[in-house]
């Protein structure tokens, strides 16, 4: 009997980003910030929306490159509030150019986003077993000290559910079902 994948991806670009990105081990600032912004955005909307708008999104805000958002002015935020590729909302749009500013001075305090996001995991993968999703937390209490830290630091929609999707997204935490066949290949991934 084949190994059954994790039930939730149901589209075919949900199960493309299940086979190769989610829970893969992520250690690139860059693509860790895309990806809380997006987890962010995600926030009273489903992951499939947000993930067929990430093309958009990387567009719109400039390969999620920082140091560009952080300087972002009016006349951009409004472009951005004009652009139907994204989810055109004024507080999360908002969020995504003062996360940029207190994603610099992370940075700057530890040398790395990556450093600093990777200690609330201890530095590595933590390693699930489930069967099933039934009784799988939406919140731990490492994604409860991120987000706690991340909130201090002036972070904005990151709370501890998006910040435990992130850490499943990220790779700090292998959430794919042991019957799935990623759990072992991510399992295998520092």
């Amino acid at each position: 009997m084949k190994p059954a994948r994790c039930p939730w991806p149901k589209t075919d670009l949900d199960i493309l980003y299940h086979d190769t990105e989610w829970g893969v081990p992520l250690h690139d600032d860059r693509a860790l910030f895309e990806l809380l912004i997006l987890e962010g955005a995600q926030a009273g909307l489903s992951w499939s929306t947000i993930l067929n708008k990430r093309e958009n999104y990387r567009r719109a805000f400039d390969q999620f490159d920082a140091a560009k958002i952080a300087r972002y002015d009016a006349r951009k935020v409004a472009r951005l509030l004009a652009d139907a590729g994204i989810v055109r909302n004024r507080l999360k749009i908002a969020a995504t150019i003062g996360n940029a500013r207190a994603f610099l001075a992370v940075q700057q305090e530890f040398g790395s986003f990556d450093r600093y996001l990777w200690a609330f995991a201890g530095g590595r993968p933590i390693g699930h077993h489930r069967r099933t999703l039934r009784n799988a937390p939406t919140r731990t209490p490492e994604s409860d000290a991120m987000s706690r830290d991340l909130l201090k630091r002036g972070f904005k929609f990151v709370g501890s559910t998006i910040c435990h999707a992130f850490m499943q997204a990220s790779g700090m935490v292998n959430d794919h079902l042991v019957t799935c066949p990623r759990h072992a290949a991510c399992a295998k991934l520092r």
